[in-house]
């Protein structure tokens, strides 16, 4: 859904910053005499910040990465809020896959870990069956 609402064609946004901003998920800039004034939301693709809100809500519930992410601001400023700084580093990184054509890896995740674990045993009796490995000893 995500990318039949941004479309297939991001050379009309030339950094992530700006496709945040066609959505409405920029953070608002409201600062006079060095303090910082709460901003208002910005208006933009109402679709696109649904998806993205939703898909940060997943994520809120998940053990990857971006949820340690989601917790930090979700104490400091609430969770509405964090809600939609999620949803602006999930757009940032969408873009960034679809620039460089390629897949989300999560740094928590050891994907090695994840192909080996459940192939691991049958690898073992395949070395055993033909020989590279010693049979088993049989305990008593």
């Amino acid at each position: 859904m995500l990318l039949v609402e941004i479309s297939d064609d991001m050379s009309a946004f030339s950094s992530p910053h700006n496709l945040a901003s066609w959505a409405g998920l920029c953070p608002p800039n409201n600062e006079s005499a060095g303090k910082r004034k709460a901003g208002k939301k910005r208006r933009g693709n109402p679709y696109v910040r649904r998806i993205l809100r939703e898909s940060a809500h997943a994520i809120s519930r998940t053990r990857c990465s971006l949820a340690r992410k989601f917790k930090s601001p979700r104490l400091r400023r609430g969770y509405k809020r964090a809600i939609v700084a999620m949803s602006h580093k999930v757009l940032k990184i969408v873009s960034f896959i679809i620039h460089r054509n390629d897949y989300y890896r999560d740094a928590d995740v050891d994907y090695e870990v994840l192909s080996v674990q459940p192939n691991a045993p049958r690898w073992m009796r395949m070395l055993r069956k033909y020989g590279y490995l010693k049979p088993r000893e049989a305990t008593n």
